[in-house]
């Protein structure tokens, strides 16, 4: 019996776990990424994970991780995506998941940003420019943070994803005139088909600068209809935690809920999951990448493994018997790779539990394709699409 053809569960939780990579893809190499394992290493830097929850879901048989060994019979189907799409950033990861695979990567920009945009930015935001390199957020910040605050200029810098980041000190610069600025910079920076414009509020004083969970993506929108689009439309609830509304525009949601991390992403989720009857709730939790993937701190990244595992028997209590529960990601970010402070390009493991699966009922989902076979199922559950790429994962 394919329970997701037949519509079978009422609620979906779709968890997004940050940029933890499943091991590196066969074209790791074209994007300087040959090695990476975003949870293989993470796992030997500590001397091992404690994850018996995710363990005995089958995270162990989709990559060898030390501490969380293969098992012969998991609670959950198991199996790893991998990116049909050229890059290796957050929005191209959130669109292939929700049906839309990109046949053109977003354009990146090794040097910063032409002279053309960012004096343009400047004469219509009204702010002077700062940095405009490829830079670390906290050493530009930390770099740059002092006269930032002295003039009142902000600090532009990129990455070796197709971002246009705005760094503002709080009190310098208050929350609604940065956010405005990044809107100037996303109406620019569209024609350029740049993936997203990010602000990055800190706070702090010289040598003790830190950033906030104040930040906000400002995506380009999708160019065509998302899973979430097609189940809004019809009539569907959809509920994104955390920054799933700024990676889609603010497309295809009927509620958005602002976090401040993993564990209030978690406790979030569980809620929405608990209070809604029919529906999605489809949640990015972003510290593993943002403090500590992009931050090379394996330590950091093992604590928040250990602690999102931890938390995961309560989502599986709100799904209940007409509950499925999906655990992905949307790229790697190797946090012992040496030889940059970017997203690798990694396969991600994906997780699917739902009641009744511990009698035998689990199944190895092999390698999909493509990302796009999250959302095709989520799709075929509710009874939309299908979508333009993805197939249906039976179960």
């Amino acid at each position: 019996m394919n329970a997701i053809e037949k519509g079978g569960f009422s609620k979906i939780l779709w968890l997004v776990m940050d940029s933890v990579g499943a091991g590196e893809m066969p074209d790791a190499d074209r994007y300087g990424d040959r090695g990476a394992n975003t949870l293989g290493n993470t796992a030997r830097a500590v001397s091992g994970l404690r994850m018996p929850n995710l363990g005995a879901m089958g995270l162990g048989n989709v990559t060898e991780i030390q501490g969380v060994p293969p098992v012969d019979h998991p609670n959950a189907h198991f199996g790893r995506m991998a990116e049909a799409s050229p890059g290796k950033d957050t929005t191209t990861g959130h669109w292939e998941m929700a049906g839309v695979v990109l046949s053109d990567a977003f354009p990146v920009f090794h040097d910063g940003f032409p002279k053309k945009i960012i004096d343009e930015f400047s004469r219509e935001s009204g702010f002077g420019v700062l940095g405009n390199e490829v830079a670390s957020g906290t050493e530009i910040i930390e770099r740059l943070g002092q006269e930032h605050q002295r003039t009142g200029r902000l600090i532009v810098y990129t990455s070796a994803d197709s971002v246009f980041q705005v760094a503002a000190h709080e009190e310098t610069v208050p929350l609604d005139r940065l956010y405005e600025a990044c809107l100037v910079a996303r109406r620019i920076l569209d024609e350029y088909k740049v993936g997203r414009v990010i602000a990055r509020p800190f706070v702090g004083e010289p040598g003790a600068y830190r950033r906030t969970y104040n930040r906000r993506d400002f995506s380009m929108a999708p160019p065509r209809d998302t899973v979430l689009d097609l189940l809004t439309k019809a009539g569907v609830p959809v509920v994104g935690v955390g920054k799933i509304h700024d990676i889609f525009a603010g497309r295809g949601l009927t509620r958005s809920i602002h976090t401040e991390g993993n564990t209030d992403g978690l406790v979030q989720s569980e809620k929405a999951f608990l209070e809604m009857d029919r529906g999605l709730v489809f949640t990015n939790l972003v510290d593993f990448d943002m403090l500590y993937g992009h931050r090379r701190n394996p330590q950091g990244y093992a604590r928040a493994l250990e602690e999102t595992d931890a938390f995961l028997p309560r989502l599986i209590d709100a799904a209940g018997a007409d509950g499925l529960v999906i655990i992905t990601a949307d790229h790697g970010c190797d946090p012992t790779a040496d030889w940059s402070t970017d997203h690798t390009r990694e396969f991600v493991p994906l997780i699917i539990h739902h009641a009744g699966i511990g009698s035998g009922r689990a199944r190895d989902l092999g390698t999909r394709t493509t990302f796009a076979d999250a959302g095709q199922t989520v799709a075929a559950n509710f009874g939309v699409g299908p979508l333009s790429f993805g197939k249906a994962i039976a179960i």
